[in-house]
């Protein structure tokens, strides 16, 4: 072999090894974006359920509220008619 080929093969080889940690390091990149996408994906869902909670414990509230206050609108009625009845004056 001439001195021309060995210095041909070698910049090749050197391509070659620099192309592939270009490939490695492209492929890194991609794997970490895919982590940080999995990982922020987790968390969103984490918080949809927290809120999803929170909603359903505001609606059972707002459910028993509704109840009370239809239990209370009911007794005022009837203590109205009451004084009604009785001579009272409203």
């Amino acid at each position: 072999m001439d001195a021309g080929t060995t210095l041909l093969g070698s910049l090749l080889a050197c391509a070659g090894v620099l192309g592939a940690a270009l490939v490695a390091y492209l492929g890194k990149r991609g794997e970490n974006a895919l982590t940080g996408y999995s990982s922020l994906t987790e968390r969103l869902q984490t918080e949809r359920d927290r809120l999803e909670r929170l909603v359903a414990e505001r609606d059972s509230r707002i459910d028993e509220l509704t109840t009370r206050h239809a239990a209370d609108q009911t007794e005022i009625a009837r203590l109205r008619l009451d004084v009604h009845r009785l001579g009272g004056t409203q």
